[in-house]
């Protein structure tokens, strides 16, 4: 999958210190390769910064690369882990993809690193 660009980084301010940041994407959609129907769900990130912290702006277009991309729920939520550390290596990241009910079903996966 190629996101709509790359995903940038800036300075901690703190990198001496661990702490949190939360960031809530509530507009993501995807495919459902079965089906060919939209997914749409809230991807959640919640991360302690290393020496990088992510970009909004960046990441907000890289999720949208995702719109007419066929793809399970698993793969999408572990890929877009490995890429977020691969972008920022954090100290610990998790995302949870919170996906919105379809034929009457939600469905939650998380994924962590380490």
């Amino acid at each position: 999958m190629s996101a709509a660009g790359p995903l940038e980084t800036f300075a901690n301010p703190c990198p001496e210190r661990d702490y949190e940041i939360n960031i809530d994407c509530p507009e993501f959609t995807s495919v459902c390769p079965r089906t060919g129907q939209p997914d749409f769900g809230t991807i959640h990130i919640c991360y302690i910064p290393d020496q990088v912290c992510l970009e909004l702006k960046s990441l907000k277009y890289y999720l949208q690369g995702y719109r007419n991309q066929g793809i399970f729920y698993e793969a999408v939520t572990n890929k877009i882990l490995d890429d977020l550390v691969k972008a920022s290596r954090p100290r610990r990241m998790k995302i949870t993809a919170d996906f919105s009910a379809r034929g009457g079903i939600t469905t939650s996966v998380k994924a962590e690193y380490p």
